[in-house]
């Protein structure tokens, strides 16, 4: 049984996380971060809301579970990615422009003689 692209988009959208420039702004703002927190409905996150972790923007049952998530390789992973963010150069690099990718070369069109 296959996955359709309806229910393959419906997963990526479900488990999408804050993006880094948002949890930055949470990180320096405190206020950024209570706005954000009065959006959701403590009765529907895991433990009423009580157990956040920051970086990673996810919500935990208990504090247990907390402080073993934030012993783990993803959260140290998403911490590494928050301290250095990627510059406007390097995502304009990313997609390609202001790369240098040396002389154009002129196309030559052959033309045989039968």
């Amino acid at each position: 049984m296959g996955v359709t692209p309806s229910t393959r988009t419906k997963t990526k959208t479900r488990r999408h996380l804050r993006d880094i420039d948002q949890i930055k702004t949470d990180l320096t703002s405190p206020r950024h971060l209570e706005l954000y927190k009065l959006t959701k409905a403590p009765e529907d996150l895991p433990g009423l809301g009580k157990h956040y972790c920051i970086e990673c923007s996810k919500w935990f049952a208990t504090e247990p579970d907390l402080t073993i998530h934030q012993k783990g390789k993803p959260h140290r992973r998403r911490v590494k990615a928050l301290e250095r963010p990627y510059t406007h150069k390097e995502a304009d690099a990313a997609i390609g422009l202001w790369t240098d990718n040396g002389p154009k070369k002129a196309k030559t069109q052959e033309v045989k003689m039968s």
